[in-house]
């Protein structure tokens, strides 16, 4: 696709953060959106404000880990619009916890959303995609889709699961030439509520030493770097550009590139780098524990 406008888009995860930014920028550019989530407040704000941006708009509550479900949006997507171009499989959680701490129940949680939400929702809507004539599905996976980090194997599973999928349908789709296409995004960190809504276990206080809180504290820090709104303009110019793997953020371009450069060794260094922010951490805890005494 060269261009959104007269276009209709879907897009999971739509009540908040990039999703919402997502409906935002499309609108804009004069595409017809069908909006999902399980938060139907959201979605709701969601709609009426792409609504006031003079495009027509459709929301669903969908949980994209059901199947059926969403393979009947798809057909309700098509059946309201006429036509569908575009699926962006956006929504997800996340999960932290070691592999030893955490319950099979976690990643099951983690990989039904985040990677089996993106499955079905690239199988719901493929066959109209490829009925369109022009279409594009864009997957959200992340930065630890590359990179792997220490008390987060669960979304790393997951992400790297989406850019594994992804990679194999994008050349599946350049081998038939089907008006087709798809995209991977791998964002580094965005200015969204994931991580006050991720779920966390005792295991890793256990290893870090830090409590939950202080977890997320240090979690929204490294995420106070790129808003929803910039990761949504990357992501439409990173489609329109037909861009295999779009990532977002100067963070995600150097974790990205250490990746490439020690694929191996990279690893030490995300340890070196973690036990030093721990350190930090505690004796900023204890630097305002003494304040208070005084």
């Amino acid at each position: 696709m060269k261009s959104f406008e007269n276009k209709v888009a879907a897009i999971t995860g739509a009540a908040s953060g990039i999703g919402r930014a997502l409906a935002f920028g499309l609108a804009r550019q004069g595409c017809a959106l069908a909006l999902s989530d399980v938060d139907a407040h959201g979605l709701d704000e969601t709609a009426e404000q792409a609504r006031r941006l003079g495009v027509k708009v459709q929301s669903t509550v969908v949980d994209v880990t059901d199947r059926e479900a969403m393979h009947a949006w798809a057909s309700e997507v098509v059946e309201t619009f006429g036509k569908v171009n575009a699926i962006f499989n956006n929504a997800g959680v996340a999960q932290s916890g070691t592999v030893e701490g955490n319950d099979y129940s976690d990643y099951e949680w983690v990989m039904n959303i985040n990677f089996w939400g993106v499955v079905n929702g690239t199988k719901a809507f493929l066959p109209h995609l490829k009925a369109s004539g022009t279409g594009h599905v864009i997957n959200l996976s992340s930065i630890f889709g590359i990179f792997s980090q220490p008390g987060m194997s669960t979304y790393n599973a997951s992400k790297f699961a989406v850019r594994g999928f992804t990679e194999a349908l994008r050349q599946e789709l350049d081998m038939i030439h089907c008006g087709v296409s798809a995209s991977c995004v791998h964002p580094g960190g965005i200015k969204t509520n994931i991580a006050n809504t991720a779920r966390m276990n005792a295991s890793m206080q256990a290893m870090t030493g830090q409590d939950n809180e202080q977890a997320r504290q240090q979690f929204n820090d490294l995420l106070m770097l790129t808003t929803a709104e910039h990761a949504a303009k990357v992501i439409i110019k990173g489609v329109l550009k037909n861009k295999r793997r779009i990532l977002i953020g100067a963070d995600a371009y150097a974790m990205d590139w250490m990746q490439r450069l020690m694929p191996a060794l990279y690893q030490r260094v995300v340890i070196a780098s973690m036990r030093q922010g721990v350190k930090l951490g505690k004796k900023q805890a204890k630097s305002a524990l003494s304040k208070t005494d005084a």
